[in-house]
């Protein structure tokens, strides 16, 4: 079964790039390649100039990764995490802790830094995972559903600090989404992928303009384009995985 097809896509420096389409495109299969966590069979890919199949562990010093699944551990507190990963990153000993502050303040965590994490809300966590993906200050963040679970106040919270990491860092950012409002306060550009492949990518403005309708909304565009099966729910390891992060950040 292909999962990925001839897919063709470039991002540039400090964009905020979206990938939509329905559970089971391809989104999270484009993730882990180009975060090196799965090879290509065929064709290329480059994060950073360096090709994820050749200098993997290049790509890796470059880019900071949320995944949907849980990313810390529970019976840390904030600060430990963090701590962690900066010694995993070789962060030198003299910066780590002004690192970790910084990345703590940056997304609202420097007062629940000594709680444990298991007692943090799915906000928190959000937060808390991208704070330790950006520690090293990486230019590249892969965000896979950032927000799923996540009630609408929390969800609010995470695109501000997703904001703030390009405003003040230029970071560029590779999300997917299943939201058409966070697609559309977020990215700059969008694709949506169908059944492995691209069949639009355009500002979220060129997309709506495309379907030939002046009032269609980015929900209308995806129907659009992605919306000529009812069957695309995914696969059933596909709607355990979606539940259980929505379990753990409810």
């Amino acid at each position: 079964m292909t999962a990925v097809d001839a897919l063709t896509v470039s991002v540039g420096r400090g964009e905020v790039f979206g990938l939509l389409g329905p559970n089971g495109a391809g989104k999270t299969t484009v993730i882990r390649v180009l975060t090196t966590l799965l090879p290509p069979t065929s064709g290329v890919a480059r994060v950073a100039g360096f090709d994820v199949a050749r200098r993997p562990a290049e790509v890796r010093r470059r880019i900071g990764y949320v995944p949907q699944m849980l990313s810390v551990d529970g019976a840390l507190t904030g600060y430990e995490n963090l701590l962690i990963f900066a010694r995993l990153y070789d962060i030198p000993r003299a910066e780590r802790e002004g690192r970790i502050r910084g990345a703590l303040a940056l997304v609202g965590l420097e007062g629940e830094a000594d709680k444990l994490v298991r007692q943090y809300s799915g906000g928190m966590i959000r937060r808390l995972e991208i704070a330790q993906s950006t520690l090293h200050r990486p230019p590249l963040l892969f965000l896979d559903e950032p927000t799923t679970g996540l009630d609408p106040v929390a969800r609010k919270a995470v695109w501000e600090h997703i904001g703030r990491l390009r405003e003040e860092f230029g970071t560029t950012i590779f999300l997917t989404t299943h939201y058409m409002e966070e697609a559309e306060r977020l990215c700059g550009r969008v694709a949506i992928i169908h059944r492995g492949r691209v069949v639009a990518d355009d500002s979220p403005a060129g997309l709506k303009a495309s379907v030939g309708d002046p009032a269609a909304t980015l929900g209308d565009v995806f129907i659009h384009y992605a919306g000529d099966t009812l069957d695309s729910g995914g696969s059933f390891s596909e709607t355990s995985r979606g539940r259980r992060a929505a379990r753990r950040l409810g």
